[in-house]
């Protein structure tokens, strides 16, 4: 088998993909939410993605990603059996888990596949597991079953109600504390707003929150400077200093306003995937 060979594609809904690598020295190492960096080609952009789990007997990691982007875009053409340029890692911290025993993690949209890696594998080290899963609609469900088969306790919610409760998962999270649920910790994976609100209510039944800010990163290196974040005061960077922090210290407002800095850039690049041939059209 090829070094950094797709092994296993799988689309979980219009844009959401899961892909099996065959890394074995990255399997080797890699724990739950820790993110590599990849290149799809010799001319690509390095981009950071957590893993969403890790099989060391295979050599395999897994990566669960949206196509929206313009590497993503061309990761979705790839097929089992073609193969990135490279992949390094695995990089970031851990996620800590000592001394808890009951977690909560709430996902939002596309989170929840970065949440799947923090929830299994907590429920895999012992730590009693519930996950709220949050979504739009029905149509963009994901994960579910994989939810079902690894964590203790699912809840699906839906905006519109089109599936699941009709409720936000903060509504879902504060429903299930005051019905006597003693979670030690609570996790939240998704847009910025879900979590300030997950962090919050956490803070209002005085529960210690970590918020996975993954999502943030460019570089993953530290270098571009590009996930610094304000958090109790001082500036982090998500991908040397993180990629979770305590929720109650993290600079929400702040956050938000920065993660619309890049989007004019993100509609560029792409505009530049080529929709016929699926290469980059790099003399436009």
């Amino acid at each position: 088998m090829k070094r950094f060979e797709v092994t296993y594609k799988r689309r979980l809904n219009d844009n959401m993909v899961w892909l099996k690598i065959y890394a074995p020295l990255v399997a080797r190492k890699a724990r739950p939410g820790q993110f590599i960096i990849l290149r799809t080609d010799e001319l690509g952009e390095r981009i950071p993605l957590t893993m969403a789990g890790h099989n060391e007997k295979d050599g395999t990691i897994d990566l669960i990603y949206a196509a929206v982007g313009r590497t993503t875009m061309l990761m979705d053409q790839l097929e089992v059996g073609d193969c990135f340029a490279d992949i390094v890692g695995p990089l970031g911290k851990p996620t800590n888990m000592d001394g808890l025993k009951s977690v909560c993690v709430v996902g939002g949209g596309t989170g929840n596949a970065l949440a799947y890696p923090l929830a299994s594998g907590m429920h895999a080290h012992g730590v009693h597991t519930t996950m709220i899963e949050g979504f739009k609609n029905k149509d963009l469900v994901i994960l579910e079953d994989e939810f079902r088969e690894n964590v203790d306790e699912v809840y699906v919610v839906t905006d519109d109600g089109s599936y699941g409760e009709k409720m936000f998962t903060t509504q879902k999270l504060e429903e299930l504390i005051q019905k006597g649920e003693k979670f030690d910790e609570i996790v939240a994976v998704g847009p910025p707003i879900m979590m300030k609100l997950v962090c919050q209510i956490a803070e209002k039944y005085n529960i210690k929150s970590v918020a996975s800010l993954t999502a943030y990163m460019i570089d993953g290196t530290g270098m571009c400077g590009g996930c610094r974040c304000k958090i109790g005061g001082e500036d982090k960077f998500v991908c040397v200093d993180g990629p979770e922090f305590d929720g109650s210290l993290v600079d929400w407002d702040d956050l938000i306003k920065r993660s619309n800095y890049y989007k004019d850039q993100e509609a560029e690049d792409r505009a530049h995937i080529c929709r016929l041939t699926g290469g980059v059209r790099y003399n436009d």
